[in-house]
């Protein structure tokens, strides 16, 4: 009786051991979700064209961002675009559609109406800008005051949209990347490419600010302001941009425009 009590515990002392080995081994075979070969699959589709439905991402290290959405443990996209992976955030740009105002929003518009209290600014949305004394100067301005003298028909301003109403925005001309646009010429992108122009942290955008000798403001509803020592800088760095649009859902687009840019410095030499 005692014998076979020991013949039974040794039994299940092996059948545990080998249970635990088991376990072992299939724990060293789980792949965890983020690793180093899921962040390169996704990064590997940085700007890739995606449709709606379409997987873009795997494992939940990564977030959904702008026109993605998680489905179970994939990101899928809900928008046809531009796919844009930054760290572990997923989104998709939108290459078609029409520019909404959001707030804060730096956007480049022409003064096409002046009031009593301010002027209406055109900037090629659905409705248009109100930028109001308040918003428009420091200074005091008497009533009645000649307010051409700040703003008149046709000047084209780089303002932030500080308010989104139904009908209308209103925009402001304090504080960072606000001002009278003088001078120079525009260029006019899909609203969507604005990212691919700026690049990331602005690689793109100085590349051409850089190359071209250019001042350069981008307004996110897709007027964008050069202003460039010579015409001839200013168009180039139009043309820089223009090629930017065209070529955005290609990879090595950096390389692709800083050659256009040696090239077209050459020939002007």
């Amino acid at each position: 009786m005692i014998e076979r009590k020991i013949r039974t515990g040794i039994k299940s002392g092996i059948r545990e051991r080998t249970t635990k080995n088991k376990l072992t081994k299939t724990k060293l075979q789980i792949k965890p979700t983020g690793t180093k070969e899921a962040k390169k699959t996704a990064e590997s589709k940085d700007r890739e064209v995606v449709v709606p439905g379409q997987v873009v991402a795997k494992g939940l290290d990564f977030l959904p961002g702008d026109g993605t959405m998680r489905e179970g443990q994939n990101i899928i996209a809900i928008k046809f675009g531009l796919l844009d992976t930054i760290g572990r955030l997923v989104k998709v740009i939108p290459v078609t559609g029409a520019y909404y105002p959001k707030k804060d929003d730096i956007i480049i518009g022409k003064v096409i109406d002046i009031t009593p209290i301010g002027w209406v600014i055109s900037f090629g949305g659905p409705s248009t800008g109100f930028l109001t004394l308040a918003e428009g100067t420091r200074e005091y301005v008497e009533r009645n005051a000649d307010l051409t003298k700040y703003y008149d028909f046709g000047d084209l301003v780089a303002a932030r949209v500080i308010v989104v109403k139904p009908r209308s925005i209103d925009l402001s001309m304090k504080g960072p990347g606000t001002r009278k646009l003088e001078g120079g010429l525009v260029v006019k992108i899909n609203t969507h490419k604005v990212p691919r122009v700026i690049g990331k942290r602005g690689s793109m955008i100085n590349l051409i600010k850089e190359e071209t000798n250019c001042n350069i403001v981008v307004g996110q509803n897709g007027f964008i302001w050069v202003k460039g020592r010579t015409i001839e800088s200013e168009l180039i760095a139009r043309e820089a941009i223009k090629r930017v649009e065209a070529l955005s859902h290609t990879s090595d687009l950096t390389e692709k425009i800083k050659d256009f840019l040696e090239q077209a410095k050459s020939k002007q030499k």
